[in-house]
């Protein structure tokens, strides 16, 4: 399907961008893409998905609004304490590209809805902010072959990893279990300073992007981690460990 003029304006600077072009902005169109939390992560790496142009984009989300969220959950304003997150989030991204279709969930990420979520994407980035979320979207999409894209966020760090399962590390190849910290009693962590979610929501956006065009080098078996106050980005190598329980040879189907 051609873009209308204008799309045609919206999406000049992709459509004139070398190596990217019409074709990339076309499977961009055809793009699917379910962001679960839509808070810190969520809020950059949604924004940036629908001024993208992508054509379908999944959020999932319990929360409403809390005055402690402004300080790094870009998608919302002052006006939106007390509504849900993914009230706010679709208004806004409404605003921002009413050609991008929103599938709004206001619901809690469980064992027993993960599957159906998921099914209808072709990526899921991890927005979340527990490990018990994180594990479990790990676990699901080893099991359902969906790729998916992990960050996490502590204090002034944060880390990336995209993952294809069957062919590349998954979160449970380099960290087999939760950490220590992951206790109820340990969380929330103190901060985080308000802009590195946005460096790392960022750049699970251009990990889709790059994902949904087939552009560029994914940050698959790869660990970026980001230091803020060192100003310091560090690849660490991830191998795919055989015996993994979520995306090895004997892993067991998930219900």
């Amino acid at each position: 399907m051609a873009f209308s003029s204008e799309e045609r304006k919206r999406y000049a600077r992709h459509l004139d961008l070398p190596g990217f072009g019409g074709h990339a902005q076309e499977r961009l169109r055809a793009g699917r893409v379910l962001v679960v939390g839509c808070g810190g992560l969520g809020s950059p790496a949604l924004y940036y998905l629908a001024a993208a142009g992508v054509g379908l984009l999944g959020l999932v989300d319990p929360d409403l609004v809390d005055i402690s969220n402004l300080q790094r959950q870009i998608l919302h304003a002052t006006p939106d304490i007390g509504r849900p997150k993914v009230d706010s989030a679709v208004g806004r991204l409404r605003a921002l590209n009413p050609h991008v279709r929103l599938s709004p969930h206001v619901e809690r990420l469980a064992a027993d809805n993960a599957r159906d979520l998921f099914a209808p994407y072709d990526l899921v980035l991890d927005c979340t902010d527990n490990f018990a979320a994180k594990y479990l979207i790990n676990d699901v999409c080893a099991a359902l072959k969906k790729p998916f894209v992990h960050a996490g966020i502590s204090g002034f760090c944060g880390q990336l990893l995209t993952v294809l399962p069957g062919q590349s590390a998954c979160l449970r190849c380099v960290f087999p279990e939760p950490p220590p910290l992951a206790s109820p009693e340990s969380a929330p962590a103190a901060g985080p300073l308000g802009a590195i979610p946005g460096v790392i929501g960022s750049l699970q956006a251009v990990e889709a992007l790059k994902f949904l065009t087939g552009i560029g080098a994914l940050l698959t078996d790869t660990l970026l981690t980001y230091d803020g106050l060192e100003a310091e980005f560090k690849p660490v190598h991830a191998t795919r460990n055989p015996a993994c329980p979520a995306c090895g040879a004997g892993a067991k189907p998930k219900e």
